[in-house]
C-alpha cells in the first residue's frame, strides 16, 4: 500500500437501520477497489466487517468494522456500525472517528427508526451525509417512492445524484446526473459496466430529476444561481464542486442508488466519495486540551507537522492476541515502534505492529499518516475515549459521548468459583464496549449489568462464555426498599446475662418518632440524672442502627425516624458497651413494631421524548406502571413527558417503550426519591421476604 497524507484520506462512517446493507455496500465497495480478497455475504458469514462469531451466527452487524479502499489516488476509510438501537454506542463511535456519513436506506424497508437516529447524529455532529438506496434489485424497490420518504421525515435538502435504469428484478444500472450518462452493469467481475447512452424509457426521469438537482444546486450558491437564471449550462465540475460546498453546509445531502449484491452502482459511487465527501485535510479544526495541569487549548490541523494527538475510538478483546485499540490520528504522525504518552491515563505506551485495519486483518504499516485510521494491539493500560500524544506535547482531546444504559440485569457466575473470572470478563467488556455498564449494588448484593437493550446484554452474555470461558446468568435485579413509620412508641431493651463470672447487663428506654421524607436518621440523648453514663449512650446509638439495617418487616434499612434514649439503669460490675448496644438493639425491636411501620420504594423521574402520534399509549402505559405524570412540553412533532415511576414497575421498560412507539421513543431515568408502597403491594413484598427466610432456615 502506498502512503496517503491527510489530502488523500477520507474517514467515512456506513450507518443506517438495522437490515439496510451497510455492510453488504462496505464489502462491495472495498471488493471492487481490489482491497476485498472477495466478495462475501452476511448470510454465509463471509462479509468482510462482519467476522465475530456472534455476528456470522445472528447475521447481523454488532460491532463497529473497518475496511478500506483505494480508488482514484484516494484511500477511504469505511467505518461500517451496527444498525440495531442495542449496539448504537458502536454507530457513536463509529461517527465520531469519521469526517462524513454514508447513510444506507433499504429500498424496499424505507426509512426506519435506526435511519433517523443515525441522520440525525451525523448532522448534529455537522458531517456532510451521502443517501444511499441499496438493494433496488429486491421486489418491492421503489426509488421514486422512498426519495419523497427522505424528503419528509429526513429534510427537504436530499436531491438525487443518481437515478436508476429499472428497479427490483429489472435494476440493471445506473443514470449519473452530473455526467448525463447511463452506466450499464454486466454481471461478474468487481462491478464493471459500459458507458451508454440513456434508455428512451428513461428519458422522462431523467430529465426531471436533473432539472431539480441544478435548481437545487444553484440555490445554494449566488454565482451559480445567476449562471442559472441567465440560461447558461452548468457544467460537470462547476456542479460537482458546487454540491461539495453545499454538503459541507448541511445544505444539500446527494442520493445514490446500488444493488451491492450485483454489484451495481458501486464503482460509481465509490468515484462520488472521492469527489463529495470531504478528506482529512479539510476537516474542521480541533480544539483540545493541552498542558500540565490541562487548562490550556491547542488548535489542531490533520498535519504531519503538528503535535502528534490520536483519540481511541474502540478496543475489541481478541483470544490469544489480547486488547486491540482502533484510534483516529487528528494531528501529525506515528511511526512503528514509537513511544507515545495517554495524556488521558498519564502513562506511556509504545506501538508495536502499527497497523492499518481491512476486516479482521490487519496490514502493518511503517507510519501512519494525520487523518488516517489505525490499530495496535497489546497496549498496557489504554482503553476507549483515550487520548495519545507525546509527553513533550500532552493533549487531551474531547470525549465520545455515549448513550447511557437503559435496561439493567442482575448477573451471576453460574458455576461456583468463576466469581472472579466473571469480574474480569465484565470489566474487558466494558473497556470493549462503554454502553456495557457494570457495578456492583451493596443494598441488594448483587452484580448489575446495564445495557442498550435485552439483545445487547444477550450477546455480552455469549462473548463472556466465548472469551472468557465463563458462563453468566442474568436475572431481574432486586428492589433496594426502605421501611420507615408512620407513628411515635417507646419501650425498653433490657439485656441481662448472668455466666457465673462477670455479667452483662444494659437497661435504656427509647421512644421512636417518624421524621420528613428524605431526613434520615436522628439520635438525641434525652438522659436526665446519669441513669445511663454518658460513656455508654453511643453504644445504645450503635445498636439502634444496626437493628434498624435490619428492618421491621421485610429486611429492608428502616429510614426517617428519630430515637431519643431517655431513661435506663446500670449495674457497676456488668455493665459495659457492648450490653448497652445489645439494649440498645432489643429495644429497637421492642418499639419498632409499635411505631406502624410501612415499606418505601424507590421511585425513578423519567424524562421520554415521544412522537404525538404515540404519546396516547405512552401515557396509558406509565398510569398502569403505578406512575404520575408531572407535565408535558411540545417539540415540534413530538412531546418530551416529566414522569415519577416506581423502580419495580420500570425493569424492561425500555422494550415496552420501543414496542409502543415502533423505536421512535426514547427516554432518560434518574433516582428521584421514595414513596410508601401501596398496601397490596407491601403484602406481596412481605409475604416474599418470609418465603426466602424459610428457604435459607430450611
Amino acid at each position: 500500500m502506498r502512503d496517503y497524507d491527510s489530502a488523500g484520506i477520507r474517514n467515512i462512517a456506513v450507518v443506517g437501520h438495522g437490515g439496510s446493507g451497510k455492510t453488504s455496500l462496505v464489502d462491495a465497495l472495498c471488493f471492487a477497489a481490489g482491497s476485498g480478497k472477495r466478495h462475501g455475504t452476511v448470510r454465509d458469514g463471509t462479509a468482510l466487517t462482519d467476522h465475530l462469531p456472534e455476528e456470522i451466527d445472528r447475521g447481523y452487524s454488532i460491532s463497529l468494522g473497518c475496511a478500506y479502499a483505494e480508488w482514484m489516488d484516494s484511500k477511504i476509510n469505511f467505518i461500517d456500525t451496527p444498525g440495531s438501537l442495542d449496539f448504537q454506542g458502536e454507530a457513536i463511535a463509529g461517527l465520531a472517528a469519521a469526517d462524513g456519513a454514508l447513510c444506507v436506506i433499504g429500498a424496499a424497508s424505507g426509512v426506519e427508526v435506526g435511519t433517523e437516529r443515525m441522520f440525525r447524529a451525523a448532522v448534529a455532529k455537522q458531517d456532510p451525509v451521502l443517501f444511499v438506496v441499496s438493494m433496488m434489485d429486491k421486489e418491492h424497490a421503489d426509488f421514486d417512492r422512498l426519495y419523497q420518504q427522505i424528503k419528509e421525515r429526513l429534510s427537504s435538502k436530499v436531491i438525487p445524484v443518481e437515478i436508476p435504469c429499472g428497479q427490483g428484478a429489472e435494476f440493471g444500472g445506473v443514470i449519473n446526473l452530473f455526467t448525463q450518462r447511463a452506466y450499464m452493469y454486466t454481471s461478474g467481475v468487481k462491478g464493471e459496466y459500459v458507458e451508454a447512452d440513456i434508455p428512451p424509457e428513461c428519458l422522462e426521469p431523467f430529465t426531471r430529476y436533473r432539472q431539480e438537482l441544478i435548481e437545487a444546486i444553484s440555490a445554494t450558491d449566488d454565482t451559480l444561481l445567476e449562471r442559472y437564471l441567465d440560461g447558461q449550462e452548468i457544467d460537470r465540475d462547476d456542479a460537482i464542486h458546487g454540491m461539495k460546498e453545499a454538503m459541507a453546509r448541511l445544505d444539500l445531502f446527494p442520493l445514490f442508488c446500488v444493488s451491492s449484491e450485483n454489484m451495481i452502482g458501486v464503482r460509481a459511487l465509490l468515484t462520488e466519495v472521492v469527489q463529495l465527501m470531504p478528506n482529512a485535510f479539510e476537516m474542521e479544526e480541533i480544539h483540545a486540551l493541552t498542558g500540565a495541569e490541562g487548562h490550556e487549548t491547542v488548535p489542531l490541523h490533520a498535519k504531519d507537522d503538528g503535535p502528534f494527538a490520536a483519540l481511541v475510538f474502540k478496543t475489541l478483546a481478541e483470544p490469544h492476541v489480547g486488547d486491540v485499540s482502533y484510534f483516529r490520528v487528528l494531528s501529525g504522525k506515528v511511526t512503528n515502534g514509537q513511544e507515545v504518552f495517554n495524556a488521558t491515563r498519564d502513562g506511556v505506551e509504545k506501538l508495536g505492529h502499527l497497523s492499518i485495519p481491512c476486516g479482521k486483518d490487519r496490514v502493518e504499516v511503517a507510519t501512519l499518516h494525520a487523518g488516517d485510521i489505525g490499530c495496535v494491539t497489546k497496549l498496557r493500560n489504554t482503553h476507549t475515549n483515550d487520548t495519545l500524544s507525546t509527553r513533550e506535547h500532552p493533549i487531551r482531546l474531547a470525549a465520545i459521548v455515549f448513550p447511557e444504559a437503559v435496561v439493567h440485569f442482575a448477573v451471576r457466575a453460574a458455576a461456583r468459583g468463576e466469581e472472579e473470572k466473571l469480574q474480569q470478563g465484565l470489566h474487558r467488556l466494558h473497556d470493549e464496549d462503554p454502553t456495557f455498564t457494570v457495578h456492583y449494588n451493596p443494598e441488594t448484593h448483587e452484580t448489575i449489568v446495564g445495557g442498550m437493550g435485552e439483545r445487547h446484554l444477550d450477546v455480552a452474555v455469549a462473548v463472556l462464555k466465548r472469551k472468557f470461558g465463563v458462563q453468566a446468568e442474568l436475572a431481574k435485579p432486586r428492589i433496594a426498599f426502605r421501611e420507615t413509620i408512620t407513628a411515635r412508641a417507646e419501650g425498653q431493651g433490657r439485656h441481662k446475662k448472668q455466666t457465673g463470672g462477670r455479667g452483662q447487663f444494659g437497661d435504656c428506654w427509647i421512644r421512636m418518632l417518624p421524621m420528613p421524607r428524605g431526613e434520615g436518621y436522628l439520635f438525641e440523648d434525652r438522659i436526665v440524672g446519669g441513669v445511663i453514663p454518658s460513656k455508654y449512650i453511643p453504644a445504645v446509638d450503635r445498636g439502634v442502627q444496626e437493628a434498624a439495617a435490619r428492618g421491621v418487616l421485610a429486611g429492608f434499612p428502616l429510614v426517617d425516624f428519630r430515637v431519643e434514649v431517655y431513661d435506663g439503669s446500670t449495674h457497676s460490675v456488668d455493665s459495659n458497651e457492648m450490653s448497652f448496644k445489645m439494649a440498645g438493639i432489643l429495644a429497637f425491636k421492642a418499639v419498632a413494631g409499635k411505631c406502624r411501620p410501612v415499606i418505601l420504594e424507590p421511585l425513578d423521574l423519567l424524562e421520554l421524548t415521544i412522537p404525538d402520534a404515540y404519546l396516547g399509549d405512552v401515557l396509558g402505559d406509565i398510569s398502569g406502571r403505578r406512575g404520575h405524570i408531572l407535565g408535558t412540553d411540545s417539540d415540534g412533532d413530538r412531546t418530551v413527558v416529566r414522569a415519577v415511576v416506581p423502580q419495580s414497575e420500570l425493569h424492561l421498560y425500555a422494550t415496552q417503550l420501543s414496542s409502543l412507539t415502533h423505536g421512535f421513543g426514547t427516554f432518560t431515568r434518574r433516582f428521584s426519591g421514595y414513596e410508601q408502597v401501596p398496601p397490596d403491594a407491601a403484602q406481596k413484598i412481605v409475604a416474599e421476604y418470609a418465603r426466602e427466610r424459610e428457604e435459607v432456615e430450611a
